[in-house]
C-alpha cells in the first residue's frame, strides 16, 4: 500500500496553485476540469497534493486540525523565501531537539504549513 495524495478543497484554485508550486515547491503534474470544478495535481514524487475548487461547494473554512510538512534543504532560505512571497510566518522558527528546526506558515485558504529542516 502507498499513499497517494492529499486533498484539500480551495476556494481559489489559481491562488492555491501559486502557494503550492512558489511558496512550497511543487510542480503542477497535471490540472483538468470544466463546467465550474477544477482540480489541480502538484509534486514530482509519488505523493502528492490535490487541489479541488468547486464553484458550488464552498471551502470549509480555515483548514483546522491537519498540518502538511514539507522537508526543505535549508530553513533560513525557505523563510527568506516566505518572506519574499509575502507569507507570514505563524509560528516559529523553532528547535524541540538536536538535528531539527521548523516553522509554519498559513496557505491561502488558512491550510497550515509546516517547512521542516533534518541533519542527520
Amino acid at each position: 500500500m502507498g499513499f497517494c495524495w492529499t486533498t484539500l478543497q480551495v476556494s481559489d484554485l489559481d491562488r492555491a496553485i501559486a502557494f503550492y508550486r512558489d511558496v512550497a515547491g511543487l510542480p503542477v503534474a497535471r490540472r483538468f476540469g470544466g463546467g465550474g470544478h477544477f482540480i489541480a495535481f502538484l509534486g514530482d514524487g509519488e505523493t502528492k497534493v490535490e487541489l479541488i475548487a468547486d464553484a458550488g461547494r464552498t471551502p470549509p473554512g480555515r483548514g483546522e486540525g491537519a498540518t502538511l510538512g514539507f522537508r526543505v534543504a535549508a530553513l533560513d532560505a525557505q523563510l527568506a523565501l516566505c518572506a519574499e512571497k509575502g507569507v507570514a510566518v505563524e509560528r516559529g522558527p523553532m528547535s524541540p531537539g538536536p538535528g531539527i528546526r521548523f516553522f509554519y506558515v498559513r496557505d491561502p485558504d488558512g491550510f497550515e504549513v509546516q517547512f521542516v529542516e533534518e541533519s542527520r
